[in-house]
């Protein structure tokens, strides 16, 4: 007696149509994609083990996947795809709505940048596409032939551009976040040696127990730890605009070379300090960034002139209730309303009494700025000024004088 299988039901139960696969294939492949893209995001959070921890896991769950979909297809690892698809996309939506709190690095909402809408849009694609080859093994629907290779090479260079634009993500960091830690904006390319720098702090083990403060010197590790009231959030900032600052601004280093980018004396050396101001990068819309400073500080008390420090500036006339949070309590900015300028940009004098500068001099408009030393400092690394070169700050607070992390 012969027995007849049925050839129509029994590969159904288990496996896809061969046209179903490709759809699936090409789910692997966007699922690839998101997973390599998230990877690359694991140095620029760097700084937080948990989200390292996180985007290391779902790197791993998409590649996997991925790698599972292009070899083998059927209902099971179709279904997985789609369940991974929504989870990844759920959160993501969450991080970028309000964050996620058990998550240091994602706590905080993040506007849409180009990376993380590239790992999403992947994402869905991934789940559209399972979705899809699920739906074509139901009754008798015929499977939809995707175009394979061509699929590929557009994924694949989506992918890569992901992949580059996830090494200048920007973090959130409250009032003027994204331009705080621009060492930032968005997909400014003078964020990308922001983001690396900041493997230098591990806030797990800030936590473990009380930290001590120790003085800063930037031959060593940056360890700002030890200030009351300072966020873990405020203090990789604060770290992480030194580390930036070291890494960028000897680049600045031969008065020269500055003058030749634009940047020109405003006769001050003889008070043992020399600044260099630069109107073009006054005007921009990038702060904290040593490859476009504001300003540059030299020393000249040993007759020389020796870069000491930036003194990074915002918009000019942006009130100094309006600045950046970068380290809280480490931090301060300050503006000067007493100095007057000639028509060449160079320090003419100081205000009379009522405000005014003498006739043929300028008084500028108010702008805040900080200063970032890249050598050691009684007062810290963003010391101002001593005198009327500390400039004014707000009422409510005091002088800056770091003594905890200044040299000692």
């Amino acid at each position: 007696m012969t027995i007849a299988l049925d050839t129509q039901t029994a590969p159904r139960a288990m496996a896809l149509s061969a046209s179903t696969t490709s759809l699936l294939g090409v789910a692997g492949l966007t699922s690839l994609g998101a997973g390599a893209i998230h990877a690359a995001a694991i140095g620029v959070h760097s700084e937080h083990r948990s989200a390292v921890i996180t985007f290391t896991a779902v790197a791993a769950l998409q590649l996997a996947w991925g790698v599972i979909a292009l070899l083998r297809g059927n209902r099971l690892i179709a279904s997985l795809g789609m369940l991974l698809g929504i989870g990844a996309l759920a959160g993501w939506a969450t991080a970028k709505i309000s964050g996620i709190g058990l998550i240091a690095g994602l706590d905080e909402a993040e506007s849409i940048q180009t990376a993380d809408g590239l790992a999403a849009a992947l994402a869905v694609a991934t789940v559209l596409l399972a979705a899809a080859a699920l739906w074509t093994t139901r009754g008798e629907r015929r499977g939809v032939r995707a175009p394979v290779p061509l699929l590929a090479v557009a994924v694949s260079g989506l992918t890569v551009f992901g992949m580059v634009s996830a090494g200048s993500h920007a973090h959130a960091a409250g009032a003027h976040g994204d331009e705080a830690v621009t060492a930032a904006g968005g997909d400014d390319h003078h964020s990308a040696g922001a983001a690396a720098a900041t493997a230098e702090h591990d806030e797990d083990e800030a936590h473990a127990e009380p930290a001590v403060a120790v003085p800063y010197d930037p031959a060593k590790p940056i360890d700002l730890s030890g200030t009351e009231g300072v966020t873990p959030e405020q203090q990789a900032r604060a770290e992480n605009l030194i580390a930036v600052t070291l890494h960028g601004l000897p680049q600045w280093a031969d008065p020269a070379v500055a003058e030749a980018n634009g940047f020109q004396s405003i006769g001050d050396g003889a008070t043992g300090v020399e600044h260099f101001i630069n109107r073009e990068n006054m005007n921009d819309d990038v702060i904290l960034d040593p490859d476009v400073p504001e300003s540059l500080v030299y020393d000249t008390s040993d007759g020389g002139q020796r870069l000491v420090a930036a003194m990074y500036m915002t918009t000019p006339g942006l009130p100094l209730e309006e600045v950046p949070d970068i380290g809280g309590e480490l931090t301060q900015w300050h503006t000067h309303n007493n100095l007057c300028y000639t028509p060449e940009g160079r320090i003419g004098g100081l205000t009379d009494a009522q405000g005014n500068c003498a006739a043929g001099l300028v008084k500028p408009v108010e702008t805040p700025m900080i200063h970032v030393w890249i050598e050691k400092h009684p007062c810290g690394p963003f010391a101002a000024l001593e005198g009327i070169g500390g400039g004014r700050i707000l009422e409510s607070e005091e002088r800056l004088c770091d003594t905890a992390h200044g040299a000692h």
